[in-house]
């Protein structure tokens, strides 16, 4: 069975999953006017908030606008997978791990970012994260091409 297509949607959901801590429900969800979202990084910037929470509100955004700047990446390599005839359960494999980076990448991103303490020349654990879902649909493309061939 092949459940790839079905992990589009739980995508989506991990793009808005940020926005929905930070601006519906969470901490700034008094300061969110949902005439203006586009315009909440910037009352978040200004707003009289303690910095920790000020950091963690705008990392969410980021991850937020993160997660919607993959989704189209991330959904065209499944369809090329698929359309291409690479096995379901390779593609129902890396699906779920790019499910699972997107949920480490979110909560890398606002959680754990702002206590990294990085040494010189090291690489943060966001971009690791990050780089395990962009080579997962590296892969999808990869395969689909080398299956269409």
């Amino acid at each position: 069975m092949n459940i790839s297509y079905f992990t589009i949607p739980p995508a989506l959901i991990l793009a808005l999953l940020p926005r929905f801590y930070s601006g519906l429900s969470g901490p700034g969800a008094k300061l969110f006017d949902r005439n203006n979202p586009r315009g909440f990084n910037d009352v978040l910037k200004t707003a009289e908030l303690d910095d920790e929470l000020r950091g963690r509100l705008l990392r969410a955004e980021a991850a937020s606008a993160n997660g919607f700047e993959a989704l189209p990446f991330y959904a065209a390599a499944v369809t090329a997978g698929n359309a291409a005839g690479v096995s379901a359960t390779t593609m129902n494999v890396l699906s779920a791990v790019w499910l699972v980076s997107r949920l480490a990448y979110n909560y890398v991103y606002i959680w754990h970012q702002a206590t990294e303490i990085l040494a010189p020349g090291q690489t943060p654990l966001r971009f690791k994260v990050w780089s395990v879902g962009t080579m997962v649909c590296l892969s999808m493309y990869v395969m689909a091409g080398l299956k269409a061939s």
